[in-house]
């Protein structure tokens, strides 16, 4: 029993040493460039800086990617995470149609590439490679984030889908009669998100003929994401670099203790909503909480360790329009379970027994064992006691 005791605590040491061990390394921040034009055949250029921070991305490659029906199609908009886009595009349109035609120009910069399995915009946009169902994606949630009514629109006999979006009036710059589909008593113009050609490419209330006489589903978008654990940063500036750092109270905890978390944002920003993610053992990465930084750009989180194992924790903020986001290295510790504490104590009791048993046992051995004297005869010692009378 004391041997297997024994070997069960060195494996799990050594597991758990592996584990801390492991580095889990976090890349930089990504950056993609976009070229805008104030209006189709427009004379006025734009270059709209967006950068992904890689907490974010990595969130979306282990979120659910599952699909059930076309209608979870919906779930695959996230107009929270772009909706800097949204807001910098309106910096320079006024005009919804203008808007439309901007947020196609932004897609049609992204190479075309057929996908499998289906993914989420922020990671079509860190790739930088995708086809038509990922680029509606990416239009729809831009649209959305900037307010205009926007639907999928799926062309299942055709493999293809684009994007429906209802307008204040019929398109002016659509070179041709505009084309659009009525659902709920709305029109919604055909925008489509395939193509190469970002400055004379499709514009809002065009589309392939092949398209017009195909059957559609109209696909809206009330189950979208509504909410996600950070943003893109976008501007039309060059994005200043900022860091966020994060420390740990210990790197090894007895499991449902508490692990207080405390960083630094650079620059001291105030105000400023810093996400805390978890990934533990192999599962995939989840949000631990939601903090706001002080006057001097300090954050503190406090969470129970409540499952046992090896935790990796890091923080990240998503920027604004004068910095690009950041992520903190992450931060390791051990979380050991109450077996494993209780294991560890029988364990260094059972060791110390059996090697004070074992001292006992061979202090006896030497005993019994050492040599004595050889016993001289009793004549001899007679002849021997006369000798030294005489």
């Amino acid at each position: 029993m004391k041997r297997i005791l024994s070997r069960t605590l060195i494996v799990i040491t050594v597991l758990i040493t592996l584990s801390y061990l492991l580095p889990y390394c976090l890349s930089e921040s990504y950056s993609h460039s976009y070229q805008l034009l104030d209006k189709p055949n427009g004379l006025t250029q734009y270059k709209l800086n967006v950068v992904v921070s890689q907490s974010l991305y990595g969130y979306y490659r282990e979120k659910s990617h599952n699909l059930n029906s076309n209608n979870d199609f919906a779930k695959f908009v996230t107009p929270y995470t772009l909706k800097p886009v949204a807001n910098s595009l309106w910096e320079i349109y006024t005009d919804d149609e203008d808007f439309t035609n901007g947020v196609l120009m932004f897609v049609h910069q992204i190479p075309y590439v057929e996908t499998l399995p289906v993914k989420y915009p922020i990671e079509t946009i860190v790739e930088n490679e995708g086809d038509c169902d990922l680029f509606s994606y990416i239009a729809a949630s831009i649209l959305k984030a900037g307010r205009l009514d926007a639907v999928l629109l799926y062309y299942e006999s055709e493999a293809h889908m684009n994007v429906g979006v209802h307008l204040s009036h019929t398109p002016h710059d659509a070179r041709g009669q505009a084309r659009y589909i009525t659902y709920n008593s709305m029109r919604y113009y055909v925008a489509e998100c395939t193509g190469d050609n970002w400055k004379n490419g499709w514009r809002v209330g065009e589309c392939s003929d092949d398209l017009e006489q195909a059957s559609v589903q109209v696909i809206t978008l009330e189950n979208c994401e509504q909410w996600a654990p950070g943003q893109v940063s976008a501007s039309y500036k060059t994005l200043v670099s900022s860091s966020i750092s994060l420390i740990t109270s210990s790197t090894y905890v007895i499991q449902g203790s508490a692990i207080t978390l405390s960083g630094q944002l650079s620059p001291a920003l105030q105000n400023k909503t810093v996400t805390v993610y978890v990934k533990i053992n192999n599962s995939p990465w989840t949000i631990l909480g939601i903090v706001t930084t002080d006057s001097n750009g300090r954050f503190t989180h406090v969470c129970d360790a409540e499952t046992a194992g090896a935790y990796y924790i890091r923080a990240s903020w998503s920027g604004n329009s004068d910095y690009a986001g950041a992520d903190s290295s992450a931060q390791n510790v051990i979380v050991l379970s109450i077996f494993f504490i209780f294991l560890l104590a029988v364990t260094m009791v059972l060791v110390c027994v059996g090697a004070v048993m074992f001292f006992v046992s061979r202090q006896s051995r030497q005993e019994v064992q050492e040599p004595q004297p050889p016993e001289i005869p009793f004549y001899a010692r007679k002849a021997f006691t006369q000798e030294v009378d005489t």
